[in-house]
C-alpha cells in the first residue's frame, strides 16, 4: 500500500513539470562575472607589461622573431636572417631608406605628426594614397605587431614608437629595422638581402645597391630586384639623389 502511494506522488509531480515547463537555466552571479573580467583586466596588464620589459631586453638582444617570419614560415617559405650590427652594414642603406621612408628619422621623437597630417590631409583630397608612418613606427609594427588591424594597431603601433624610441635610441632602432626589414622570398634583415640579391656583405653595399634594396621596401614581394623593373630602377635613381642630399646635409647624424 505505501509502495502505490509513493508512485502516485511521483506522477503528480512529473505532471506538475509537464504544467510549468522546465526549470530556468541559473543566471551568472554578479560575483562570477565580476571573477572573470578580472581575469581578463590583469590579462591584459601582464601582456603590456611583458612586451614592455621584452622592448628593454631588446636594446641589447638580437630580435629572435617576429609575427611576420612566422607567418612566412608557416606558408612553407624558408626564412633567411642575420642578425649584423649597424656598423658592419654600409652607411649607404641607411641614408637611402631615409630617403624613401622618413627624413626626419632623426629629428621626431618615434611620431612624425606633422607627416602624419600631410599624409590625412592628401588623401582626404583623394590624392594617391599616402602613409605617414615613420621608420621607427615601422619597426615597432615589425617587432611586435601584425600587418592589418586598422586604427587600433596603428593607435597601439604609435605607443610604441613612443616608447622604444626612448628605450632604444636612434641608433639601435635603425639597427633593429634593418635586421627585420622584410626583402622577400623569407629574406629578412641587410645581412642577408645583400648576400641573395648581389652576393656580398651588407658592409659592402654601393649607393646604387642600397637604393635599390631601399626601393623596393614598401612592397618587396612585389617590386623585385631580380631584374628590376622600370620603375624600380626610376624609384632607385630617386632614392641615390636623396641618400647623397642626406649625406651631405647631415640628416643621419643621429646613426
Amino acid at each position: 500500500m505505501t509502495k502505490t502511494k509513493t508512485i502516485a506522488t511521483t506522477e503528480i509531480s512529473l505532471a506538475a513539470g509537464d504544467i510549468y515547463g522546465p526549470v530556468p537555466r541559473e543566471t551568472p552571479k554578479p560575483h562570477v562575472i565580476k571573477r572573470i573580467f578580472h581575469r581578463v583586466l590583469w590579462g591584459v596588464i601582464w601582456t603590456i607589461l611583458i612586451v614592455h620589459l621584452y622592448a628593454i631586453s631588446l636594446r641589447v638582444m638580437p630580435v629572435p622573431g617576429t609575427v611576420l617570419m612566422m607567418q612566412r614560415a608557416a606558408s612553407g617559405e624558408t626564412i633567411r636572417k642575420d642578425w649584423t650590427r649597424l656598423e658592419d652594414i654600409s652607411p649607404h642603406l641607411p641614408r637611402a631608406i631615409m630617403g624613401g621612408e622618413d627624413s626626419r628619422f632623426c629629428e621626431h621623437h618615434g611620431v612624425d605628426f606633422a607627416a602624419i597630417k600631410q599624409a590625412f590631409d592628401n588623401n582626404a583630397k583623394g590624392g594617391r594614397q599616402r602613409g605617414g608612418s615613420t621608420i621607427t613606427q615601422q619597426t615597432s609594427k615589425n617587432v611586435f605587431l601584425w600587418n592589418g588591424g586598422g586604427y587600433p594597431r596603428k593607435a597601439v603601433e604609435a605607443w610604441l614608437a613612443l616608447y622604444t624610441n626612448t628605450v632604444w635610441g636612434k641608433r639601435r632602432t635603425m639597427e633593429i629595422y634593418l635586421n627585420v626589414a622584410e626583402w622577400g622570398d623569407g629574406i629578412f634583415g641587410a645581412e642577408a638581402a645583400a648576400q641573395a640579391r648581389f652576393g656580398k656583405p651588407a658592409k659592402d653595399l654601393t649607393l646604387d645597391e642600397a637604393a635599390l634594396l631601399a626601393a623596393v621596401l614598401p612592397s618587396p614581394n612585389k617590386w623585385r630586384l631580380d631584374p628590376p623593373s622600370q620603375f624600380v630602377n626610376g624609384r632607385a635613381n630617386t632614392l641615390t639623389a636623396r641618400a647623397e642630399v642626406i649625406r651631405t646635409s647631415r640628416y643621419d647624424r643621429c646613426l
